[in-house]
């Protein structure tokens, strides 16, 4: 099938050339490790603890950068996970919206989008009837807006998380010791264990053996980062449905071959999430580009010109403000997450 030219690994974005080597590679650090001693960050980078300290103040401050972990959904008990997108008849109150979904512990990331759609939900739950009656609750309450609500069931990340807000882990069935040093490495997973025995009024040695104990529990995937969205960057995101027929699993494979397309030292990971869909739409994706006209022909036109012959239909829009919870923007190898997955002839894109 002829499709257009897969972006290669040397496919620079302009955005990735406003910060030094050394910037850039300390990102990717952190993004794999976020509790790398500065020590060990020092030597990583072949500069002193003092530039190193000097550079993770600065970026800190210049792009909102913030520690946390990557959660296992799964283990902490959550089975359903649903992606939302959701079209207006009238312009809606986002400052009502983003009031309305703050209200339950459900809706984890919240954002408008100027585009063929208004609004993108990510929400998870413990039960289908959770996620059922909270569903229908928050159609019922934007019903004045005109609502069109399209949710779809997140088959599994196959790049990518979202964060979690605290007040869902409180909701869980998570043993207290666990949650509460839980919540305190959630919060910022550079914490010391200095500081975790001084928040929780615990010995500095029973801080060490439950932090391993809460390790072996599988909660935490990764200590990791995020940033604020640059002012310099267009993030855009897609659903798209597909009409498989023979030749979808060629497409696939070219497609993901854009995903895992990336500058090798990135300030952003150029896609931030890519999920395969059930209900509504097969696929979910978003994707940073240095503007909307670059993000939509290496993005959306590259999609639809991909799976062109598996009559795609694809909704797509650059995201505009954060309403609730935050987008995991930061730096990884997509490439090797990506191959992290164990691929087989049934997986779709």
């Amino acid at each position: 099938m002829i499709g257009m030219p897969v972006p290669t690994y040397d496919f620079k974005s302009a955005f990735n050339d406003r910060y030094s080597a050394i910037t850039k590679k300390m990102l990717r650090v952190l993004s794999d490790n976020s509790r790398v001693s500065l020590s060990d960050l020092s030597k990583t980078l072949g500069v002193s603890r003092m530039t190193a300290r000097s550079k993770l103040n600065r970026i800190e401050k210049e792009l909102s950068l913030a520690y946390t972990v990557e959660l296992s959904e799964s283990t902490l008990g959550i089975v359903g996970q649903h992606l939302i997108m959701v079209k207006f008849d009238s312009k809606p109150d986002y400052g009502h919206i983003s009031k309305l979904l703050s209200q339950s512990h459900i809706p984890q990331l919240a954002v408008s989008v100027k585009g063929n759609y208004d609004l993108m939900i990510y929400a998870v739950s413990t039960s289908t009837k959770e996620y059922a009656h909270w569903d229908k609750s928050m159609q019922i309450l934007l019903s004045k807006y005109g609502v069109n609500w399209k949710s779809s069931e997140v088959v599994h990340k196959q790049l990518g998380f979202f964060p979690l807000r605290d007040v869902l882990l409180d909701r869980l069935n998570i043993p207290k010791d666990h949650l509460a040093m839980l919540k305190i490495l959630h919060s910022n997973s550079r914490t010391s264990f200095r500081q975790i025995s001084k928040d929780l009024g615990m010995h500095f040695n029973t801080v060490a053996y439950n932090f391993n104990k809460l390790l072996k529990k599988g909660y935490i995937k990764r200590f990791t980062i995020t940033m604020g969205k640059p002012d310099f960057v267009s993030l855009m995101s897609f659903f798209s449905k597909y009409r498989p027929k023979e030749g979808y699993e060629a497409s696939s494979s070219q497609a993901r071959k854009a995903f895992t397309s990336d500058d090798p030292n990135s300030l952003i990971s150029r896609y931030l999430i890519c999920a395969p869909l059930i209900g509504s739409y097969d696929f979910f994706t978003i994707g940073a580009f240095d503007d909307y006209n670059t993000a939509y022909q290496n993005d959306v036109m590259y999609h639809k010109t991909t799976f062109k012959d598996h009559g795609v239909n694809l909704v797509y829009g650059e995201i505009d403000n954060i309403l609730l919870g935050k987008l995991p923007i930061r730096s990884i190898d997509t490439k090797k997450e990506y191959n992290k997955i164990v691929w087989n002839t049934e997986d779709t894109v």
